[in-house]
């Protein structure tokens, strides 16, 4: 796919437009009916913009590039000068290329004339796989407004945080204090460690030494910014229980397992915590103890998706991972036949996005605007280590575009439309897959083919010398 690409960099020597004797500049792209626009500088004769514009070549609508440069005011802009470009004479860059160095124009009038001040600029053809493609403003995007909304149309990479699971042993604890000392405790452990929240049984010894010998399994991501939260607990009726005591372990000091050896086991300090005068304060008094072993499992992998269509199974420590086996190329073409997912000035639409997730690495494709038939046409690449799993390719309707009828608030969802999944087993080495898949999307009624997606896919592959 071609684009047009303008980087508009920066502007020297402006002549004054304003009675304070300055002018308030920015940079006008117009191409056809496609126009872009820089942000502008207050009292500013050598503002630097540094802005790229891409212009889709499927959409130009003319022969002559313009670039204004404008000082903006309260009535109407004031035209300081332009510089014009022939597409026909646009050189083409070709990565990997360097990119092209921008050069100084000489700012003209409408008649062809020298004007005060210069332009500095870089004008190609290139493609998506230009460096430029990602920050460019695009024209087939060009009625989609505010920062927050572009924003919301661009491709992005994101990775999963690394997710570990904590195992807490409860063994026993000593020295509790009930406030009934009449009766015998049923003592229990809760631990929480933000939303998730275990307990251990009721003590089988029902005594102020109980012992549980337990169990707790919980999953934690780094960085370990969070706390894991302890209390003792006596059962006193059918929900109404008292704390005994508690205590909060910083995550960050939690022992790493890697191995089959045991982590050492501690004795904790439980403080009790009163209430006074509406206030809970620490009741600092010979304190109660419970005995735990707590570490972080680098020997397993978290299981953060469906065991059948898993595409990571690696342990979670970066020791044990074995080398891997080869690099999956995967270009996200087309889309045909897209469903209408909303209505915008009273007609159907779709603005759809692909997002594709393997392993730890999600990415997201730009989002075309308004199409049932988009070309996306990125390409992106995953190391792969296990050739027994499975990529996952899902269809979105972008919601949080301007202009939408149920767009814009920050709490809307972004429908689905479909999703594609593709076993690397079934994918041979070094060869290159084009094919159309159906979108899958799981209704009440059952599975559902709503349309279809075109991707290209390369199998993971191994070099003699090295891994490609």
């Amino acid at each position: 796919m071609q684009y047009l690409y303008v980087r508009v960099v920066k502007a020297r020597d402006l002549p004054s437009k304003d009675v304070t004797g300055s002018c308030d500049p920015y940079a006008e792209v117009r191409l056809g009916n496609y126009k872009g626009t820089t942000r502008h500088f207050e009292k500013k004769s050598n503002p630097e913009w540094n802005q790229v514009f891409a212009f889709s070549r499927e959409r130009i609508q003319a022969t002559m590039l313009e670039v204004t440069v404008k000082d903006k005011d309260f009535v109407k802009d004031d035209f300081m000068g332009w510089v014009l470009f022939d597409l026909t004479e646009v050189p083409k860059r070709v990565p990997p290329d360097s990119p092209l160095a921008p050069q100084w124009y000489r700012l003209e009038d409408r008649k062809s004339n020298k004007l005060k001040g210069e332009l500095m600029l870089a004008v190609w053809w290139g493609t998506q796989a230009d460096e430029a493609f990602p920050e460019a403003w695009h024209s087939d995007a060009a009625s989609v407004g505010g920062a927050d909304a572009l924003a919301n149309i661009r491709s992005k990479v994101y990775l999963s945080p690394k997710l570990w699971y904590l195992r807490v042993n409860v063994i026993e604890a000593q020295d509790l204090i009930p406030s009934d000392r009449t009766r015998f405790p049923e003592v229990f452990v809760k631990a929480a460690l933000g939303h998730q929240v275990l307990r251990t049984r009721i003590s089988m010894s029902k005594s102020i030494n109980p012992m549980w010998n337990e169990d707790l399994m919980f999953v934690a991501a780094e960085p370990f910014e969070e706390h894991l939260v302890l209390s003792v607990e006596d059962r006193l009726a059918p929900n109404k229980d008292e704390i005994l005591g508690m205590c909060a372990i910083p995550l960050q000091y939690v022992d790493r397992r890697l191995d089959h050896k045991a982590i050492n086991t501690r004795w904790f300090n439980l403080e009790k915590h009163v209430i006074i005068d509406g206030e809970k304060k620490k009741e600092v008094k010979f304190a109660s103890r419970l005995h735990m072993r707590i570490c972080l499992e680098g020997g397993y992998h978290v299981l953060d998706e469906s065991t059948h269509y898993s595409s990571d199974l690696r342990p979670t420590a970066k020791q044990l991972w074995k080398n891997s086996i080869g690099v999956l190329e995967v270009g996200v073409l087309s889309a045909q036949g897209l469903s209408p997912m909303k209505t915008k000035d009273g007609r159907a639409t779709t603005d759809a996005y692909c997002v594709a997730k393997y392993g730890t690495k999600w990415v997201r494709t730009r989002t075309i605007i308004d199409s049932f038939t988009p070309k996306w046409n990125e390409q992106y690449t995953w190391e792969v280590f296990d050739p027994c799993t499975v990529i996952t390719i899902g269809v979105f309707d972008n919601c949080h575009l301007q202009g939408g009828d149920k767009g814009g608030g920050g709490g809307a969802r972004d429908s689905r439309i479909g999703k594609v999944r593709i076993r690397l087993s079934t994918l041979e080495t070094d060869r290159v897959y084009t094919h159309s898949y159906p979108l899958l999307v799981l209704h009440p009624s059952g599975v559902k083919k709503m349309a279809f997606v075109t991707q290209n896919a390369l199998h993971p592959s191994v070099d003699s010398e090295s891994t490609r």
